[in-house]
């Protein structure tokens, strides 16, 4: 998780000379492989890219799948800093991403247990492990101090 919250604050490379911070949501994730290999990390970029997809779990998914050939993520463990939305959770599922670790609660848009639960949604096909509120207070103070 500390990673992430690196991620989400000081963007995926800190020593790029890239506008990674540029007024978005600071949310990062990470994205390990089955032997705790860092396969890849995201930090929200709608602003910097128009994207309305361009969330941190959907770009570490998107860079992991490419960086492996596959889309098929099983076994893998996404670390994010704030619970996933609906569109993230569900890319989750779709991804089979195996274990999901998030920070911060989300109750406006949450889809992890707060407003939705897609990802333990016994009527879909995948259900990964789900394991939230770590480091729950730091995560909150990031985005707390952004929205200030």
């Amino acid at each position: 998780m500390r990673r992430a919250l690196e991620v989400a604050v000081t963007g995926p490379d800190p020593a790029a000379d890239t506008p990674s911070t540029v007024d978005d949501v600071p949310v990062g994730a990470v994205l390990y492989g089955p032997d705790g290999t860092e396969l890849a990390v995201g930090r929200n970029e709608r602003e910097l890219t128009g994207d309305p997809t361009a969330h941190a779990e959907v770009l570490a998914l998107r860079r992991a799948a490419r960086r492996l050939g596959h889309w098929r993520l099983a076994d893998c463990t996404l670390v994010v800093t704030l619970e996933p939305c609906t569109m993230c959770a569900g890319a989750l599922v779709l991804a089979r991403v195996g274990t999901v670790v998030f920070g911060a609660w989300e109750p406006k848009t949450g889809a992890a247990g707060s407003l939705w639960d897609v990802l333990r949604d016994r009527r879909l096909n995948h259900r990964p492990e789900v394991y939230g509120g770590v480091l729950e207070t730091e995560n909150a103070a990031v985005l707390r101090a952004f929205f200030r």
